[in-house]
């Protein structure tokens, strides 16, 4: 065998090596590609079906059900063909379609959950923020309109201030039922300073001005409350009568 064979022969196993190598290394490119399409697709469905069934029922309403079921379907419809095995995926894929079909009569069955600790208020913030999260990428991505969209981001920001509302409210009830119009004033006041900084502030002011005059009525409360009672003998109030005794007695005396 020539030198000239012996050379073409290395070069051309050379070739192949490297042609191995490229192929294995586009095989593992689009195998981590779809597995990260699958875990990005997966955690939009979860997010969309998350806040569809925990979100508070009085913050519910029809066509923000309809619009979460329209993304998760979107996104479960892309996920399919990257797990078709999934028997699960598909029969949620069939009843989101039936509900989409439905439309504002779709139905809407999350219970209310009354928000009167800071945790839960933290819960159902937490649901709104990845709600915006899910609708900023569904613009960014096409599955979403631009102005559909942004109409519903202004909608996030005004479920968050019924959320406030909602919560200083319950927290100033639950307070004076503890008997602490302390407390109470100190909820109120915050929902008031709250929805006074909303830029919207027409639209909440049937709830400032309850806000307002539940303050004022626990504020009352603690007025009277640090007003001692007419037979109530305290050692102060011992002590300024007795001074007073003192006081005309002497004038009497320099009299």
């Amino acid at each position: 065998m020539s030198p000239l064979v012996i050379t073409a022969l290395i070069v051309v196993g050379i070739v192949l090596l490297i042609a191995i190598g490229y192929i294995n290394h586009m095989v593992e490119n689009s195998k981590l590609e779809k597995a990260r399409r699958k875990a990005d697709l997966n955690d939009r469905v979860r997010r969309s079906r998350d806040v569809s069934e925990n979100m508070p029922g009085q913050l519910m309403s029809p066509a923000l059900k309809l619009l979460l079921s329209r993304l998760e379907l979107h996104y479960s419809d892309r996920l399919l063909p990257l797990d078709k095995q999934n028997s699960n995926l598909r029969n949620r894929i069939a009843e989101l379609r039936d509900w989409v079909a439905k439309g504002e009569d779709i139905p809407v069955r999350n219970a209310p959950q009354p928000i009167i600790s800071e945790v839960k208020a933290k819960d159902v913030r937490y649901l709104l923020e990845n709600f915006h999260g899910l609708v900023t990428r569904a613009a960014q991505d096409g599955a979403l309109p631009a102005n559909e969209a942004k109409r519903w981001i202004g909608e996030i920001r005004h479920i968050l201030v019924q959320l406030h509302y909602e919560f200083f409210t319950n927290l100033g009830q639950h307070s004076l039922q503890q008997g602490q119009p302390g407390q109470a004033r100190l909820a109120y006041e915050r929902g008031v300073q709250y929805l006074r900084k909303q830029p919207d502030a027409n639209r909440y002011k049937s709830q400032l001005q309850q806000l307002e005059q539940l303050l004022a009525n626990a504020n009352s409360m603690v007025l009277e409350k640090a007003k001692p009672a007419a037979d109530e003998h305290s050692e102060l109030t011992d002590g300024l009568k007795s001074f007073e005794e003192d006081d005309w007695k002497k004038k009497n005396i320099y009299d």
